[in-house]
């Protein structure tokens, strides 16, 4: 089926002049180098494409080809042959007109659930990153891996797998990780330097605000962290700099649920869910109205901290209430 759907997806691509390549807002590392992925190597087969996205690319994924490129607006742009919504899940994500802009939209994403919203939904839940989609999609085309390609899907991946530590980091992911290495054309340390190590120094204070505010659950199963404006604004900080602090409570031993609170208006917070493997946290953000992975999830829960923090912690039965 999936072999199917790649070569419908190719046919689609060679039809098409303009093509539009975006991803979900508040986009992370496989969002914004999937998406560079794509809109390099369709501008190397001689396609008119746009590569958006509602929000700015973060800063440390910048250094990706074509990041400056990336458009943030629509307004008042010419119809498109073709779009692609990659790695979104829903379509509201993208927040931007698809439908109205786009003649023929293809969705291409590893999310289960993911919202059949494509003319082509080319979904396969077990692939460690949409990146990788992305190198397959490319490769069924024998459309040769460019530099600037093999880097962002090399980016895609590692982001997503978190350095190859996570569940997902599966077979394929290494080999082709090993693949866009041996061309010769990408430095691991760099691309590692450009995720990790340029971080702003007002990440580093809001980290510092936010893991003061850490809860463990008296079973030690579950920990959470809370980001309030207050904070944001202490610090200058955006919501791209929150990216990974989910993690931080994760890292505790026996913790098996990190939760992250994150204040997006008087009374609405995003909820980022964080598993081991035992809990199935995507089942339990799709129970609040959000979506994600067995291990990686979030969604948005209107109410007082309070609120929000009581409805989240009585779906999550491994313990005790976090004290």
């Amino acid at each position: 089926m999936n072999r199917l759907m790649i070569q419908a997806i190719l046919a689609k691509i060679d039809q098409a002049r303009r093509i539009l390549v975006t991803s979900h807002s508040s986009p992370d590392g496989d969002a914004i180098a999937s998406t560079l992925a794509l809109a390099n190597g369709l501008r190397e087969m001689g396609k008119e494409v746009v590569a958006f996205n509602a929000d700015p690319v973060p800063q440390n994924l910048r250094f990706l080809p074509g990041a400056e490129s990336m458009v943030h607006d629509l307004r008042d742009v010419a119809p498109f042959d073709l779009g692609f919504l990659l790695d979104a899940g829903e379509l509201r994500r993208a927040e931007a007109p698809l439908r109205e802009l786009c003649r023929s939209l293809i969705n291409i994403d590893h999310h289960p659930y993911s919202e059949p919203f494509g003319e082509i939904n080319y979904v396969d839940e077990k692939a460690s990153a949409t990146g990788a989609l992305i190198y397959r999609l490319l490769k069924a085309g024998d459309h040769p891996i460019s530099p600037a390609v093999a880097l962002c899907v090399y980016t895609a991946i590692l982001s997503d797998t978190g350095s190859f530590r996570y569940s997902n980091a599966d077979p394929e992911a290494f080999r082709i990780a090993a693949e866009m290495v041996e061309q010769g054309s990408i430095n691991p340390w760099d691309v590692a330097g450009g995720l990790y190590e340029s971080q702003d120094e007002k990440r580093l204070r809001l980290l510092a605000l936010s893991l003061a505010t850490l809860q463990v659950s008296s079973c030690g199963a579950f920990a959470a962290l809370t980001l309030t404006d207050d904070m944001m604004r202490q610090t200058g900080a955006s919501h791209e700099h929150t990216d990974g602090f989910v993690n931080y409570p994760r890292s505790i031993r026996g913790v098996e649920v990190a939760l992250l609170f994150r204040q997006t208006g008087a009374a609405s917070w995003k909820v980022g869910f964080r598993s081991k493997g035992r809990v199935d946290v995507g089942a339990l953000a799709r129970q609040l109205g959000g979506g994600g992975h067995h291990n990686a999830a979030g969604a948005e829960v209107q109410g007082s901290l309070d609120e929000v923090r009581a409805l989240v912690f009585s779906r999550l039965n491994i313990g005790a209430p976090v004290q």
